[in-house]
């Protein structure tokens, strides 16, 4: 008896003999091998997910998608992320598609953490998913990341070569037309920043689109229209960090419109979806500043620039402890923004314009026209323009500074410091009425723009005060109208009665 016939050691049992497999049994036999190998077969093939499997997306997945979608990621999945991918390509070298979702991924920490040390990171798994595929070969993902990558540096005119390239290609690629936005954008080319946010929509609607139109919006003065598209925006946001962002970005109008009690409660609502939102954390001190909680402003400040150490967050804290006259405290976070700046620059950051703002008010307002002039030559947006012209006015040239008040002002973006900027500089040249109107309108906009320039808006406006009574001269009659006496209509004249016609004599 051979030792494989045998089961438990019972050989009476193994030396009886086995049932005849009979037909039917043989196809149940054969039905379940084929059962095997087909399942088999799909646990190979398949997909790691699909819509219809119900474990659900883990944290790198999760934060995959929404850098893919150009979405905000979780703190946590991201850094799940960026282990994942830095381990797979170590292994994987040649993986183009790794590589740029690593870049992306790189990209969304340096917005979340305000760290530019991720950029040239980012750059690098970009230009080697750029090395295993080149451009002319398609690899749209990393030629996007290319230009999202530059935008966030400022560099508006690489960010916009790089979105027309995949435009070029691919003409129905929506995630190139974010990129070109943000480019058409900073370069101050507002038409075809709409043309591109038209577009986008057209081909995809969701965060990013909505995003986009409420930026587009905001740029052209229709405020109405920014804060319907925002709340579309939060309306599409899946995850806790995508409705966080949401409504920081509808906070932060708000804020502009002059509501601070609306903003803050915004910012608020953000911070409680997604404690990690920052961005959120400075907003709220500005409200705070704004709403006459000054303490609980500086608190926040600092808290933010704990957590995303950026130069205008530096600036603005130490223009609120000058404006509550803690001078001496005020000296730390602006000596931290020449710090940062040098970083950022170190990074390829451009910080020319915030920079500028503060060497006109607080140090060489001639180093300011500098800097601000060779900005100029490559971004001509409204926020340089601004910039430019109250650097003029400090430096003492108000000729020159109105016409950049003008580009800034005349687009159609409401912004108080705006209008406070290009008042000050019509009242160095002058001309009261306009002073007066572009004074109104900055106090109308937000009255509480600036801890420090607020102020000096008010004194301003009280020092020139209303005109004079009668209006401009010969604008109005020196004296009363009088009701002029006019002919009284007569009645017309009565028309003779048509005489009847006479019968004609009837035939004899």
């Amino acid at each position: 008896m051979d030792r494989t016939d045998r089961i438990d050691g019972n050989d009476e049992e193994s030396q009886t003999p086995a049932p005849p497999v009979t037909f039917t049994g043989r196809k149940t036999l054969v039905a379940a091998a084929v059962a095997v190998v087909l399942i088999a077969g799909a646990l190979l093939i398949r997909p790691a997910r699909t819509g219809d499997d119900a474990r659900p997306p883990g944290p790198s997945e999760r934060a995959a998608e929404a850098v893919g979608m150009g979405a905000p990621a979780a703190a946590v999945d991201l850094t799940a992320l960026v282990a994942d991918r830095e381990k797979w390509v170590a292994a994987h070298a040649d993986d183009d598609a790794s590589w740029a979702v690593l870049g992306a991924a790189y990209l969304e920490q340096a917005r979340r953490t305000a760290d530019p040390a991720w950029f040239p990171k980012a750059e690098k798994a970009l230009k080697r998913s750029l090395e295993v595929r080149p451009a002319e070969k398609g690899n749209f993902d990393a030629m996007t990341g290319m230009g999202t990558l530059a935008n966030a540096r400022r560099d508006f005119g690489t960010g916009k070569k790089w979105g027309e390239l995949v435009r070029a290609q691919a003409p129905r690629r929506w995630t190139a037309y974010p990129v070109l936005v943000d480019a058409y954008t900073g370069l101050g080319d507002y038409k075809a920043a709409q043309k591109s946010m038209e577009r986008l929509l057209e081909l995809r609607t969701g965060l990013a689109a909505y995003v986009r139109a409420s930026q587009v919006y905001r740029d052209r003065g229709w405020r109405e229209d920014a804060a319907v598209a925002m709340e579309h925006a939060a309306g599409v946001a899946k995850a806790p960090a995508e409705k966080a962002y949401a409504l920081f970005r509808l906070g932060e109008l708000s804020w502009e419109r002059g509501d601070a009690a609306q903003a803050l409660r915004l910012y608020e609502a953000a911070l409680r979806t997604d404690p990690a939102q920052a961005e959120a954390l400075g907003g709220r001190a500005r409200a705070l500043a704004a709403l006459g909680r000054g303490g609980e402003a500086v608190r926040d400040y600092r808290l933010a620039l704990g957590r995303t150490p950026v130069p205008q967050l530096a600036l603005e804290l130490g223009e609120l402890l000058d404006a509550l006259g803690r001078g001496q405290e005020a000296r730390a976070p602006y000596d931290m923004l020449s710090t940062l700046a040098a970083r950022e620059g170190t990074n390829g950051v451009d910080d020319d314009v915030v920079l500028g703002l503060y060497e006109a008010d607080h140090g060489n307002p001639a180093a300011a026209v500098r800097r601000l002039s060779e900005e100029w030559t490559r971004h001509k947006s409204v926020q340089v323009a601004d910039a430019l012209g109250w650097a003029l006015h400090r430096s003492g040239d108000d000729s020159a500074a109105l016409e950049y008040a003008k580009k800034a002002t005349e687009l159609g973006l409401r912004s108080a410091d705006f209008a406070f900027h290009r008042a000050m500089i019509e009242r160095g040249l002058g001309d009261e009425a306009a002073t007066r109107r572009h004074l109104q309108e900055a106090m109308r906009t937000n009255p509480h723009f600036s801890p420090l320039r607020a102020p000096l808006a008010k004194q301003a406006l009280t020092a020139i005060g209303q005109p004079p009574p009668g209006g401009p001269e010969n604008l109005l009659p020196t004296t009363p109208w009088v009701a002029p006496e006019l002919p009284k209509a007569s009645k017309p004249a009565a028309q003779p009665a048509t005489p009847k016609p006479k019968p004609s004599p009837s035939p004899r």
